[in-house]
């Protein structure tokens, strides 16, 4: 009796799931399985009444407890090559590629015809330019219709070949067929720059904006005489970048600030190379500062709060750094050859006005990327002409002093405001303080000790530890590594600089020998020969002196801080001064400086053996604390 009914409730749930299964065949709108014969139908009686009988039936084949059936398989077709074909990229060679192909082709084929009829005389001087201003204003008109039919590229288009007709035939009327004066031929192409200029406004076409500038930059060449008219000529430049700033604070079309001031240094160029002589310096750099004015704000004044592409975002850096490095190489050629202070300051000045452009792109508080890489960039700049300006009006030494005071000024102004970017200003200031002063700076000294050459190597070694000292202060692990090399660095100058001066003090007395000895070989080798040599020997024993005092001092100071890091290198150089003496004072000094110097070593090695063993500053303890058998 269970069975049965356990049977029956089996029957009633496989029922519900096939009619819950066909419902949602239904609603996702799957074929139904292949209906095929069934032994049994189960039918489902209703709550009370007797179960009816089962008999052979069509039912639709139930997946009782069988996993639902995987898609159909569908045998492997070859792809069309149509299919792989990028319609993106037909698109764009019907569209785009075929056009400026056609109208290149078009233009060849008239330039043929007009030149056929030119060669002639079918068609005059004035029918031809004529026909060239009508043309070119047909085709601007006719790319109207493409552009109100949506076909905007292939009226852009148009409008090119027509500007450009319109250009090149005022061009031919001037320079060629000398039909029109200059100031007519001008006004005419200042007219067409306009009205291109207009259009790029009125149909917010940057396109077309580009065209105009193109075609105002172009006017000067194309109407050029040969003759300097330097006033005119930058006076109209002026105005052209005045315009695009103008332009460009309404639209969003900063990279026409690019195009901008490509051209005016094309032009600056080109009329530099040709015209310019000193007596034109006050004019010349009058200009100059002006254009680096216009191009020096226009970052500022086009600056966007909001996010940015990359590629738009890197105009004003790229602008602001450009116009930078070109003012003071214009500012260098001329100010240089007559007076290199005058040009020292002028570099000072350049270094004050990106010091406050920092300060103003500060201040806006845009926290966008761009006007922080702006911020430091100026700031970059402006520290770039401060280090500049050092060797510009220095000489020798003074140049690697220069650099030396900068970076402990920087130091300090980046701790008291907290910089990291001042820091690595800082570094790299008195690193090239530093490489100089090892490897270009020659001095020639007269006295001892006080010296420009000691002086310089004083200001080095002050700057690290300063250096050092403030990279203490802080916590994270790049100060400390800085510490560290400061503190190293320190050393090694000290150490070279005393050597210089022991080398110097020899040096000169191996000077003196030579006028009291005559040249003859027999004496030569003999008197003069024995001093050379006594002298060499005492200059050996002395740096064997130096090192081994310096060491000792490095081990004193060590001790007293409790600083390992200090300990250590007393003990390298300790090593390099055992080394010498047991290699090179055994063979080369006499049998005096020899005794004296193993004598001085050896007391030196026991007294910091007796204080490592009196473990004064409880290393043992510590070591001790830190074994794993004390945990």
């Amino acid at each position: 009796m269970d069975t049965a009914h356990d049977l029956e409730a089996i029957r009633r749930i496989l029922a519900e799931l096939t009619a819950r299964v066909y419902r949602i065949e239904r609603k996702l709108a799957i074929e139904p399985a292949i209906e095929r014969e069934s032994p049994l139908q189960t039918p489902v009686a209703a709550p009370g009444q007797p179960v009816p009988p089962q008999r052979p039936t069509t039912a639709v084949a139930q997946p009782v407890v069988a996993a639902p059936p995987g898609p159909p398989y569908v045998p492997h077709a070859k792809t069309p090559l149509s299919a792989k074909l990028d319609p993106d990229l037909e698109s764009r060679i019907g569209s785009h590629w075929l056009n400026r192909i056609g109208i290149a082709a078009l233009l060849i084929g008239v330039s043929y015809f007009l030149k056929f009829a030119f060669d002639n005389n079918w068609i005059g001087p004035a029918g031809r330019v004529t026909i060239g201003l009508l043309a070119g204003i047909g085709v601007v008109v006719w790319s109207e219709r493409f552009r109100a039919k949506g076909y905007e590229a292939f009226s852009y288009s148009l409008k090119a070949v027509g500007i450009g007709a319109l250009y090149l035939s005022l061009w031919a009327a001037f320079q060629v067929y000398s039909l029109i004066p200059s100031g007519v031929a001008f006004a005419m192409m200042l007219a067409i720059t306009a009205a291109t200029a207009a259009m790029a406004w009125a149909q917010d076409a940057q396109l077309l904006a580009a065209f105009a500038l193109a075609g105002g930059f172009s006017t000067p060449a194309l109407l050029s005489t040969g003759q300097n008219r330097e006033v005119a000529l930058f006076a109209y430049v002026a105005l052209l970048d005045l315009a695009t700033l103008l332009l460009v604070v309404f639209k969003p079309w900063r990279r026409l600030l690019v195009m901008s001031y490509a051209g005016t240094l094309l032009l600056y160029i080109g009329w530099y190379s040709s015209f310019y002589n000193r007596s034109q310096l006050g004019v010349t750099l009058a200009f100059a500062t002006l254009f680096f004015a216009v191009f020096a704000v226009a970052p500022l004044v086009t600056l966007q709060p909001e996010a940015e592409p990359a590629l738009f975002a890197s105009v004003p850096a790229i602008l602001a750094f450009g116009n930078a490095v070109v003012y003071f190489l214009q500012a260098y050629a001329m100010i240089q050859e007559v007076d290199k202070t005058d040009m020292a300051w002028f570099a000072l000045g350049l270094a004050g006005v990106y010091i406050f452009l920092s300060r103003q792109i500060r201040n806006r508080k845009i926290t966008a990327g761009t006007a922080q890489i702006l911020h430091y960039l100026h700031l970059t700049v402006a520290l770039g002409f401060i280090t500049v300006a050092i060797p510009i009006r220095l000489d020798a030494h003074w140049i690697t002093i220069g650099w030396l005071v900068e970076a402990g000024v920087l130091l300090w102004v980046a701790d008291r405001i907290e910089s990291d970017v001042l820091n690595a200003f800082a570094l790299a200031a008195l690193a090239l303080g530093v490489v100089r002063l090892l490897f270009l700076d020659n001095f020639s000294t007269t006295q001892l000790i006080f010296n420009l050459r000691m002086m310089t190597y004083a200001v080095a070694v002050a700057v690290l530890g300063a250096t050092a000292w403030y990279a203490s202060k802080r916590t994270d692990d790049l100060a400390r590594s800085v510490a560290a090399a400061a503190v190293i660095a320190l050393n090694l100058l000290a150490l070279i600089a005393l050597s210089h001066e022991v080398a110097d003090y020899y040096s000169r007395q191996m000077v003196a020998l030579r006028p009291v000895y005559t040249p003859r070989p027999r004496v030569y080798g003999g008197a003069w020969g024995s001093d050379w040599r006594r002298i060499q020997i005492e200059r050996d024993f002395t740096y064997s002196a130096l090192w081994m005092a310096y060491g000792t001092m490095l081990m004193i100071v060590g001790f007293v801080r409790r600083s390992a890091f200090v300990r250590w290198q007393a003990l390298l150089l300790i090593a390099l001064t055992i080394g010498k003496v047991f290699i090179v004072d055994v063979s080369e000094l006499d049998r005096g400086y020899r005794i004296v110097s193993f004598i001085v070593l050896g007391v030196l090695l026991l007294a910091i053996s007796f204080v490592y063993q009196r473990d004064w500053l409880q290393l043992s303890h510590k070591k001790t604390e830190g074994s794993p058998a004390s945990a």
